[in-house]
C-alpha cells in the first residue's frame, strides 16, 4: 500500500542492516527435538501450587511488583546452594526474563561502544547476538578440532593465549557447551581468569544441571574472583522454558552494577510468584533429570551403531557429526515426522534428548534414512568448518 515502508526504507542503525532476528524452527510435527526443552510437563501437584501463587498476585496488579525481587533472590539463593555445594548472599543472586535478559544486562553494563566480548566457537550463538545489538566488538575465539580425541575441545593453555591476545572487556564460557555438550575444567576457567585480570569472565551453565558426577560449577570459585559470573536457567532441567526465568550468581558488587541498566520493575509479579512456588518444589521439577541424561545417553549410543559421530555429552543433548548433507539430513528428518536442529556446523546435527518414545522415534528416522541411502553417513576423515553458534 502507498505509504507502506519496507524494513530497508526505516531508518535503522547501520549495523543492524542485513541481520535475521534469532529464532528456532516452530515447526508442528510429532516429535520436536530442536530447542532443549524438557519433554515432560510441569507435574500437576506443582502445577497447581504455581496457579494459586499467581492467582494471589492478580488482585494486587495495580501495583509495581517487588524491583528487587527480594523473595525470589532468596530462594534462588538456596537453590543455587544446593545445586553448586556452595553458600550463596542472595545479594550475588540476579535474575532476568529468560537467561538471555541476564546476559544482556551483563552486556549493557560490561560492554557496550568501543569495548570486546571474546567466546570461543562453536558456541551459544546469543552471546554474539547481544554482543552485536548493545554494539559491543564481538571476537570469535576457536576450539579445538571436531575429529580430535577431545572434539571442539578447550585447553586451559589454548583459551588463556586466546585472551591474552585479545584483551577482552568480557569474556564468555559455556560449560557444559552449547552445542557440543561438552563441560569445561576449572582449570580452564582459572586460566581465564588469570589471562584477563581486568575482564568479567562469565561462564554460562544453563545445563549444569545434566552434567556427569564429578563436574563442578564455577560457582565453587567464585569467592576467589570477584569479576566471575556465572549464569544459569530454570529454562531446561527445571522444565520452566515458558516461565522465562533465568539467573546469575556473583560478587554483590556485581548485581549492583547491574540495577543500573535494568529496565524498572523488569520482573513482574507474576514471574516473581511462579518461579518462588516452583523453586520451593525443586525436587519435584528435577525428577526428570536422570531419565533425560538415560535418553541423552541412548542417543550417543544409537547414533553411533549407525555409523555416526556423537560427541560426547554433559547436556540434554546429543551434537551428532557424521552427516554427509547436514541440511538435506535434517530435511529428511522433519519429512519423516522429527524435528531436530541445523546448528549451521557442516556434517552436524543436533538432537535434544526427549521422552523415550521420542527417542525411539528419532534413532528410528535415522536408521531409516541411512536404510533408504547410506551415503548419508560421510566418510571419516571429512573435514567440517566451524560456524559461528548454536541456539538453545
Amino acid at each position: 500500500m502507498p505509504g507502506d515502508l519496507a524494513l530497508p526504507d526505516l531508518p535503522l542503525r547501520d549495523d543492524l542492516r542485513g541481520s535475521v532476528p534469532y529464532g528456532a524452527p516452530q515447526i508442528d510435527v510429532p516429535v520436536r527435538l530442536n530447542t532443549n526443552e524438557n519433554p515432560h510437563p510441569v507435574p500437576t501437584r506443582v502445577a497447581e501450587a504455581v496457579a494459586a501463587a499467581v492467582a494471589e498476585q492478580v488482585g494486587g496488579l495495580n501495583r509495581y511488583p517487588d524491583r528487587e525481587f527480594t523473595e525470589l533472590r532468596a530462594a534462588l539463593a538456596r537453590y543455587a546452594a544446593r545445586a553448586t555445594g556452595v553458600t550463596l548472599d542472595a545479594d550475588g543472586l540476579w535474575a532476568g526474563n529468560g537467561s538471555n535478559e541476564v546476559l544482556q544486562h551483563l552486556f549493557l553494563a560490561f560492554g557496550g561502544p568501543g569495548r570486546t566480548a571474546l567466546g570461543f566457537v562453536p558456541s551459544y550463538s546469543m552471546h554474539a547476538e547481544i554482543a552485536g545489538v548493545t554494539a559491543t566488538a564481538w571476537v570469535r575465539g576457536s576450539r579445538g578440532p571436531w575429529d580430535g580425541p577431545d572434539p571442539f575441545g578447550l585447553t586451559a593453555a589454548e583459551a588463556a593465549a586466546q585472551v591474552r591476545a585479545h584483551d577482552p572487556d568480557l569474556v564468555f564460557l559455556c560449560s557444559p557447551n552449547n552445542p557440543t555438550g561438552t563441560a569445561l575444567g576449572l582449570d580452564v576457567v582459572r586460566a581465564v581468569l588469570a589471562a584477563a585480570p581486568r575482564a568479567v569472565v562469565v561462564v554460562d551453565e544453563a545445563y549444569g544441571e545434566f552434567a556427569r558426577p564429578g563436574t563442578p560449577s564455577a560457582v565453587t570459585v567464585l569467592a576467589e574472583h570477584p569479576l566471575l559470573v556465572v549464569t544459569r536457567t530454570m529454562s531446561k532441567a527445571f522444565a520452566f522454558a515458558g516461565g522465562r526465568l533465568g539467573y546469575l550468581v556473583a560478587d554483590p558488587r556485581v548485581t549492583a552494577a547491574l540495577r543500573l541498566v535494568r529496565l524498572p520493575y523488569h520482573l513482574s509479579s507474576l514471574t516473581q510468584a511462579a518461579a518462588v512456588a516452583a523453586l520451593r518444589h525443586a525436587d519435584d521439577m528435577l525428577a526428570t533429570v536422570a531419565a533425560t541424561i538415560a535418553q541423552r545417553d541412548r542417543i550417543t549410543e544409537a547414533v553411533r551403531g549407525l555409523g555416526f559421530r556423537p560427541v560426547p555429552s554433559d547436556a540434554n543433548f546429543v551434537l551428532v557429526g557424521g552427516f554427509a548433507d547436514a541440511p538435506a539430513a535434517w530435511r529428511a528428518l522433519l519429512d519423516r515426522g522429527v524435528l531436530v536442529r541445523d546448528v549451521g556446523l557442516p556434517g552436524h546435527l543436533r538432537i535434544t534428548a526427549g521422552t523415550a518414545a521420542e527417542t525411539d522415534a528419532a534413532v528410528a528416522a535415522l536408521a531409516d534414512l541411512v536404510a533408504a541411502d547410506s551415503s548419508v553417513v560421510a566418510a571419516p576423515g571429512v573435514e567440517a568448518l566451524v560456524a559461528p553458534g548454536a541456539g538453545r
